[in-house]
């Protein structure tokens, strides 16, 4: 069961509302993070509540005294019957009533507590496709309540793709809609740097847990022309940990199955989690 903390309490999820002229309905104004909950505990939630704060302010809306609330409730909803106790924190930002010439002065927030809804044991043992999106991300450092642009390839295409990639016109392979992205190419691993791409948390974990290890890894996008010649292909959040793609559009990724760096760097991370879970 979900549950949800606004306006100074917690209630089922099915019972919060916000009021239709918020900006979030209005205009698309709104910032999220996502924060995987193991046993009860919240796994590096400082790098996630400051990636949601550079959110916010990115969209134009005024914090206040938001993060210095947040911790505590996040802590007093864990300890909840009715919170998940593996599952997922989801605090939202919204942009509230008013539009100051794209400056938000009164937001909301409010925050869900929800069960964990992972890729499928099948999905993780055989991989995933990816469908390519032309569309194009606006603002890749923002982590923003609107998908569309994320969406729009999806909705015209079979229930075979996972989620969708974005490439650009030059063929630049930035992200997918809710991961990192990470492509294989003689052993090295390539990923877009911050800045064309959200700043992963989970993506800045495997990167450390890569260097640790000795697996080499290389910031630049990569290249959908480096698509055919990849070994393997892989992304990463805090909802999918490392998640083998075997597939982007027709193109099929090495042999079409995960490899061995894929499952070598997941099994590093599921090794490793007690590293990064918060008291």
């Amino acid at each position: 069961m979900a549950v949800c903390y606004y306006d100074g309490k917690f209630m089922p999820v099915s019972e919060c509302t916000i009021p239709v002229t918020d900006m979030s309905i209005q205009r698309g104004v709104g910032a999220f993070d996502s924060i995987r909950v193991y046993d009860g505990r919240t796994f590096a939630i400082a790098a996630h509540l400051k990636r949601l704060e550079g959110s916010a302010i990115g969209s134009g809306v005024d914090i206040g005294e938001i993060f210095t609330k947040l911790p505590t409730i996040i802590k007093e909803g864990l300890k909840r019957d009715d919170a998940p106790k593996n599952g997922i924190v989801k605090p939202y930002i919204t942009g509230g009533d008013i539009n100051n010439k794209g400056h938000f002065p009164n937001p909301r927030f409010f925050v869900i507590f929800d069960d964990l809804h992972r890729p499928t044991s099948e999905e993780r043992k055989n991989g995933v496709a990816l469908e390519p999106n032309r569309v194009g991300r606006a603002f890749p450092l923002i982590k923003s309540t609107n998908y569309l642009c994320g969406l729009i390839p999806l909705s015209k295409r079979d229930d075979s793709f996972f989620e969708s990639l974005y490439i650009t016109p030059e063929g630049e392979i930035s992200e997918a809609m809710t991961s990192n992205f990470f492509l294989c190419i003689d052993g090295k691993v390539i990923t877009a740097p911050v800045g064309k791409v959200l700043k992963g948390v989970t993506r800045d974990i495997v990167l450390t847990l890569a260097e640790e290890n000795g697996i080499e890894v290389i910031e630049r996008c990569p290249l959908e022309s480096e698509l055919a010649k990849a070994e393997e292909a892989f992304t990463s959040s805090s909802i999918k940990e490392v998640l083998p793609i075997v597939k982007v559009g027709e193109q099929i990724i090495g042999d079409g199955k995960p490899g061995p760096i894929t499952l070598r760097l997941h099994n590093l991370f599921t090794a490793n989690i007690h590293r990064w879970l918060d008291e």
